[in-house]
C-alpha cells in the first residue's frame, strides 16, 4: 500500500507536463525526446501521454512533423486537478473502498476521518499550485532536459 504516494504513472504525467513546459511556447516534442531526457521507457511515456491528451492538458500532432505540446498555458495547468485525473485511486486504507471493505471496526473507528483529513489537506494543497509554479526555473530545466 502506498500511503499519500503518487503513483509512478502520475509522477511521470508530472514530468512531461514540467518537460513541454520547459520548452518555448507552442513547440513540439516528441515522446522519445521525453523519453531521452527522463530515461524512461517510451512505451510507458505512449500510455501516459494518451491520458494526458484524453484530460486534455496536452495536444497531439499527427503527421511528419508532428508531436505534442501543452493544451493550456503553463498557469492555467493545475497540479492538484493533474494528480486526480492521473490517479488511480485515494484509497488510504481498506476503509475508503466501500465496495472492498472488510474491517470490521468501521463503523467505530476514527482513523478513517483522520485519514480522509489528511487526504483533503494533500489534495488542497496541490491544488494550491499550477504547472507554472513548478517551472520556476526553466533556464535550470532546459540545460538539464537538454529541451
Amino acid at each position: 500500500m502506498r500511503l499519500m504516494k503518487l503513483t509512478m504513472y502520475t509522477d511521470y504525467s508530472l514530468r512531461v507536463l514540467i518537460y513541454l513546459g520547459s520548452k518555448p511556447e507552442g513547440k513540439l516534442t516528441t515522446i522519445q525526446e521525453i523519453s531521452d531526457a527522463y530515461h524512461i521507457s517510451k512505451n510507458h511515456l505512449m500510455k501516459v501521454t494518451f491520458e494526458l491528451g484524453k484530460a486534455g492538458f496536452i495536444q497531439t500532432v499527427r503527421g511528419r512533423g508532428g508531436g505534442i505540446r501543452l493544451a493550456d498555458l503553463p498557469q492555467n495547468i493545475n497540479v492538484g486537478t493533474v494528480v486526480r485525473r492521473m490517479e488511480d485511486d485515494f484509497h488510504l486504507v481498506e476503509c475508503f473502498d466501500r465496495e472492498h471493505n472488510r474491517c470490521p471496526i468501521t463503523p467505530v473507528c476514527g482513523l478513517r476521518g483522520v485519514l480522509g483529513k489528511a487526504l483533503h489537506a494533500y489534495l488542497a494543497i496541490l491544488d494550491e499550485y499550477t504547472l507554472e509554479d513548478l517551472l520556476f526555473n526553466r533556464e535550470g530545466l532546459r540545460e538539464i532536459l537538454h529541451t
